[in-house]
């Protein structure tokens, strides 16, 4: 229900404001830490203020202040299961904490945990009986849980302190219907709105009940447009309007709805959807297309949306795609009669009449067998049917049924394509206050760990990323600037670019001399690396391994030299297909070429396996290790790789998200959303983005 939206964003500020409720400690640094990251939460700097409260955590683990505020900070980017574990952990060192229980509840019960959730509010009104806040989300839990007699003590108990708490109203109304007292969830949501005309759902629920018991599109239409006036932003609505209007006739109204609502949200199925059927029905047939295969790339499984486009493909004369579509129709009902004429038709057209003649035997056969000589068989009601009944079902069940590991992947997978309609992945270091987690973001992994002079300082936490054998280099000051390791490519400016060409000229004259150091030639493959001239790169690192066998840094830069051959190769390869995709022997060329890249990839992790044998704690070449097998798809290995750069550098954010993204390819929900909320924890910004995309 929306209305529990709106009572958590109220609750992240009551507890903002209530937090000199809690015991005061005596170390005046913590205080100013914590105090700090109070002040960032009520700025709605959710981020900064968590990196506050991880050092109040790293100093003082002990203390329960900073794990609660921390877990309000995580609710309010919606990564309910980090703040669950962060609540549980403050109620652990202090179990006074009225308001750890709420935001705990709160959790559980965005998690679809409301046994959990009512135990949490109980828990709170034994210490506060009288708060409204944990009456009104244990009553709603309550109601999940159709345990109703206990949700109307709740509701009575609320109503008693507060006769005029809209918000009571609304809730009694989401329990009448669900008992299908419909009469008494209408006077409940009068009386919601009598008493507070400013609440987007009770209009919403009551245009529900409008539309589904008594067919009244105008009263519904009426309530959509109240709610809508007060939550301007909110794509649902204007999804569900659309279809009010089109039951009264009004298409051009429902089209302009459906247009506004993909501008607010761009990868809206359900709007894509709807407006595919609409135009279809307009007779605007190519642009349907166009939505249902939108659909149909989010969800290669929605049967109705490949249903529709098979049939406007035909009504277009776009026939070789109209026989694909048909194919994968009759891979699932290999008895559709009139699937097998329409495909027939489409090959006919195509000039394949042999194909078309199979097609049509072939329903022919079904037709005897069926002993009729009507197609009476509607695969479109059929999968109807099965969604209307599995709809019903999760209602009876009171929440969603667990998703499959391949419901999972094939959610994650939709979140990898970015839409031609979205904006431009944002800058996060620009973009780091707020709900970061609204912001739609490429869903990429981060990238490998390389050498170079420019460090990229992670401005939330202050970490720079150095390992022991880079440190005793720049204390030697042999080289012309100090080493770091910066996660992907840096982009060199012009005077950067001549400054490290002249660094060339300089070991070229020092490397002709006699003796030749290893570290010199370090340096030049370095710059060289910089340039990106990896060729030269990587035989430079092989006369520095040539001369220091044991000189882990060499190893280092020709993983990296290795590395960035393979991008380049990358590149070349995709041009390679475009420009040859018609040469007799490209498919040939293509797996050559796969083949190579599979071979560079291989001196990767090769080199970084000497590197590990040389300086075993080295989390970064695990890192980096885990990215080579990730690209050669080799996603046991690469977790492998990733768990153990994790063991040796805890803090390892990088880490943390590329394992999460893999356990959710796998369909592994809940490692991969506890590996991502502890990356949002440690600053990895896009985290938060994908844990709201992924929680249903």
């Amino acid at each position: 229900m929306n209305h529990i939206t709106a009572i958590y964003r109220r609750l992240a500020m009551l507890l903002v404001l209530t937090g000199a409720a809690l015991s005061a400690f005596a170390q005046i640094n913590t205080d100013q830490v914590v105090n700090i990251g109070r002040n960032a939460l009520y700025f709605e700097d959710y981020i900064l203020a968590i990196q506050y409260f991880n050092q109040a955590i790293k100093a003082k683990p002990f203390l329960a202040e900073p794990y609660f505020y921390r877990s309000v900070a995580k609710i309010s980017l919606e990564d309910y299961g980090g703040a669950e574990q962060d609540a549980g952990l403050a109620i652990e060192r202090n179990p006074f904490i009225v308001d750890a229980y709420q935001v705990r509840g709160v959790a559980r019960q965005n998690l679809g945990n409301y046994k959990g959730a009512v135990e949490d509010y109980d828990a709170g009104l034994k210490l506060m009986p009288e708060d409204k806040n944990l009456l009104i989300n244990r009553a709603i839990c309550q109601t999940a849980l159709k345990n109703y007699d206990d949700a109307q003590q709740s509701f009575d108990r609320l109503l008693s302190l507060d006769r005029r708490n809209d918000r009571a109203y609304i809730g009694l109304a989401q329990m009448n219907l669900e008992r299908k007292d419909t009469t008494a969830a209408l006077e409940n949501l009068n009386k919601g709105i009598e008493l507070n005309k400013n609440n987007a759902t009770a209009y919403v629920m009551r245009a529900e009940i409008s539309t589904r018991t008594r067919g009244d599109f105008e009263d519904a239409l009426a309530d959509m447009d109240s709610a809508i006036m007060l939550e301007p932003r909110y794509a649902g609505y204007f999804i569900n309007r659309a279809y009010m209007k089109y039951n009264l006739d009004d298409y051009f109204g429902a089209m302009a709805d459906y247009d506004y609502a993909l501008s607010l949200e761009p990868a809206s199925v359900e709007a894509h959807f709807n407006r595919g059927l609409l135009r279809a029905e307009v007779s605007d047939n190519n642009k349907a297309i166009s939505d249902f295969s939108f659909v149909l790339k989010s969800n290669p499984a929605n049967f109705m949306a490949l249903y529709n486009r098979a049939l406007l493909y035909m009504r277009t004369g776009q026939y070789r795609e109209a026989a694909k579509d048909f194919t994968s129709i009759l891979k699932k009902y290999p008895e559709f009669e009139a699937g097998y004429m329409a495909r027939g038709e489409a090959k006919r057209r195509m000039g394949d009449h042999k194909g078309g003649d199979a097609d049509y035997e072939h329903a022919m056969a079904i037709f005897r067998r069926k002993k009729t000589h009507v197609s009476n068989f509607n695969p479109a009601e059929i999968e109807a049917t099965a969604a209307i009944k599995k709809a019903e079902q999760r209602v009876l069940n009171g929440n969603d049924e667990p998703e499959t590991a391949e419901e999972i992947i094939n959610r994650f997978n939709t979140l990898l394509t970015v839409t031609e309609t979205e904006p431009v992945k944002p800058e996060y270091a620009n973009r780091q206050r707020g709900h970061i987690q609204n912001d739609n973001i490429e869903v990429e992994p981060m990238p490998m760990f390389t050498l170079s002079y420019y460090a990229q300082d992670n401005k939330l936490n202050g970490n720079t990323h150095i390992t022991r054998e880079m440190a005793d280099v720049n204390d030697t000051r042999l080289l012309p600037g100090k080493l770091t390791l910066v996660c992907g490519e840096p982009q060199l400016g012009e005077e950067e670019i001549q400054r490290h060409f002249s660094n060339i000229e300089y070991y070229n004259s020092l490397l002709s001399m006699a003796n030749p150091r290893s570290v010199d030639y370090f340096a030049r493959g370095l710059d060289y690396l910089l340039l990106k001239n990896p060729d030269a790169a990587v035989s430079d690192a092989d006369a520095a391994i040539a001369q220091s066998p044991e000189f882990v840094l060499a190893y280092v830069l020709r993983a990296d030299a290795h590395y960035i051959q393979y991008r380049m190769a990358q590149v070349r390869d995709k041009n390679d297909d475009e420009s040859l995709a018609d040469a007799p022997d490209a498919k040939t060329q293509s797996m050559l070429r796969q083949r190579q890249n599979m071979a560079a990839l291989a001196m990767v992790i090769a080199d970084l396996e000497q590197v590990i044998k040389l300086s075993p704690k080295n989390a970064y070449a695990h890192y980096n290790k885990g990215n080579a097998y990730m690209l050669q798809t080799d996603y046991t290995s690469a977790i492998s790789s990733y768990s153990t750069a994790i063991q040796l550098k805890p803090d390892f954010a990088e880490a943390y998200y590329n394992r999460g993204l893999l356990y959710l390819r796998l369909g592994n929900k809940n490692l991969g959303v506890a590996d991502l909320s502890k990356a949002g924890e440690l600053g990895m910004l896009p985290s938060y983005n994908i844990l709201k995309r992924m929680t249903r």
